[in-house]
């Protein structure tokens, strides 16, 4: 039999760090659920210490998932330890997930401590975290610019202090597969008790080889991997959940360990990911891009038609690609519109969501004569960040471009009830509509994104917009979908300005 390689997933916590990507409770139960559905092994739900709302949000996933272990992330001292235990004490299995510093750059100029304190630190975080949990695990951050030495040292303390797994991090993306392999092999030799953990690789893309190096952890008896979907997180982001995994069904002549992920819930969960944060996945991303099935060459294209495998390693079926399915028409009831979002995995939390979900599907059944179910991911998540007490609203929009002539725009929004309105100039469409934005509300906010994407295939088809803007500090994407591309801006730059405006919108984990 080949052994269980446990997919840890840190795309709520992790992922999180990328700018703007900080998401709402809500938004974080939709995508536990989903990963749950994807066979997902760990699910780090968040860092219960760094806000109030975060501790709420891993406490709320770890009530509701039952078929993965929830983790909270916790530094290396007593209050972060407690607070994750306390978080994921409602879970079927939980984790409490801690860490410390070991590289000599990190303990001199960040922690200002001594090895030897180093040591006791983090062998006193598994113990308080062995109080609520007999799941622990124990990480070097920046392992890979740690003495090995020191490693092996550290590793064996929290080993017999209770720690269950131990997990090597290339935290800033420094190593190559054949250095990161070799690190795994000597640690797993020289560390005593080394048979009785499981040891996990983290690493981070800065120089574009997470997944290769995360694979060669494995091929040297690494069997968790620390990931996430659409390889997010900060930086360069993290190794790609999807890569890790097919990689390792594919290539089972090398592998000797497989997965439980469920690889048709691939792409579903991308899009979900991709919709939520508002972070695009590019077209030649491998698995989940676009183009990942797609063959323009006419040798390649004769090839596939004769028989598939001459240049597809992969089914696009065995991922989650498929055929849009036209699901629903303006015709269709309020029933079949719930059922459908049941298939695919879609949980309102009220009648009154429902509601307000199905009065917009019924808009957009309007507009768009066949309504996919990208179509339906897209209006759910659109409705999702519609907060109940918006502070500006999109009221009305009036645009005229034409060849030859400055584009103009006139638009009304309402802020808190009561309506204003502005026009302005621009280098285009969208342009003069955030500048009557503007005009209004004054944000003093600086635009750091503007992204398109079309949602479907087709000229009716829903573009999906992204603006990230910044101010004081705080970095926030908002989004917008509409079949007008200048309407669905005009309400992704108002969901940005709502975010920026709210006192609820989490700071980011690291500010």
């Amino acid at each position: 039999m080949q052994e269980r390689l446990i997919i840890f997933d840190t795309t709520l916590r992790d992922g999180e760090q990328s700018p703007g990507a900080a998401m709402t409770k809500e938004e974080k139960i939709r995508i536990a659920r989903q990963l749950e559905k994807l066979g997902v092994d760990v699910i780090e739900a968040g860092f219960a210490a760094a806000s109030p709302g975060d501790f709420e949000a891993i406490r709320a996933i770890a009530k509701i998932i039952k078929d993965s272990t929830v983790c909270s992330l916790a530094r290396a001292n007593e209050n972060d330890v407690r607070r994750a235990g306390e978080a994921i004490k409602p879970a079927k299995s939980g984790r409490i997930h801690t860490f410390i510093a070991t590289s000599p750059i990190h303990m001199e100029n960040k922690l200002r401590m001594t090895p030897d304190e180093v040591v006791e630190r983090a062998v006193q975080a598994v113990k308080w975290a062995r109080e609520y949990t007999d799941d622990v695990e124990f990480s070097a951050e920046d392992a890979v610019r740690s003495d090995l030495d020191f490693l092996v040292r550290i590793f064996d303390a929290v080993i017999q202090a209770g720690a269950t797994t131990i997990n090597v991090p290339d935290t800033v993306g420094y190593s190559i597969p054949l250095l990161w392999g070799e690190r795994f092999k000597q640690l797993i030799e020289r560390v005593p008790d080394s048979d009785k953990v499981v040891w996990s690789t983290h690493c981070h893309n800065d120089l574009g080889m997470a997944v290769a190096n995360s694979l060669a952890a494995v091929m040297n008896g690494a069997r968790q991997v620390e990931c996430t979907i659409n390889g997010l997180g900060e930086r360069a982001g993290n190794a790609a959940l999807e890569e890790i995994v097919m990689a390792i069904k594919t290539r089972r002549d090398v592998f000797s360990c497989d997965t439980r992920i469920d690889t048709t819930q691939i792409v579903p969960t991308s899009k979900l990911v991709s919709s939520i944060t508002g972070y695009p996945v590019q077209p030649n991303k491998a698995v989940v891009g676009a183009n990942a099935f797609a063959h323009e060459s006419g040798i390649h294209q004769d090839g596939v038609l004769k028989h598939r495998e001459t240049y597809e390693i992969m089914r696009a079926e065995d991922v989650g690609w498929t055929t849009n399915k036209l699901t629903l028409g303006k015709l269709s009831g309020r029933n079949a519109f719930r059922t459908r979002l049941q298939e695919l995995g879609i949980v309102l939390e009220s009648e009154e969501a429902l509601n307000a979900a199905f009065a917009r599907f019924k808009e957009l059944a309007d507009k768009k004569r066949e309504i996919y179910d990208e179509d339906l991911q897209a209006l759910v998540s659109d409705e999702a960040l519609s907060e109940p007490h918006e502070h500006y609203k999109l009221a009305y929009l009036h645009v005229c471009s034409e060849t030859g002539e400055t584009p103009h725009a006139t638009v009304a929004i309402t802020e808190d009830g009561k309506e204003r309105k502005a026009q302005a100039d621009g280098s285009g469409p969208v342009d003069a509509t955030f500048r009557a934005i503007e005009a209004m509300v004054n944000s003093g906010a600086e635009l750091l994104l503007y992204s398109v994407n079309n949602i479907t295939s087709g000229t009716d088809a829903q573009g999906e917009v992204t603006v990230r803007l910044t101010k004081g500090g705080r970095v926030v994407n908002g989004q917008g979908a509409d079949t007008d591309i200048v309407i669905a801006s005009a309400k992704a730059y108002i969901n940005a300005l709502n975010k920026l405006h709210s006192r609820l919108e989490r700071a980011h984990p690291q500010v």
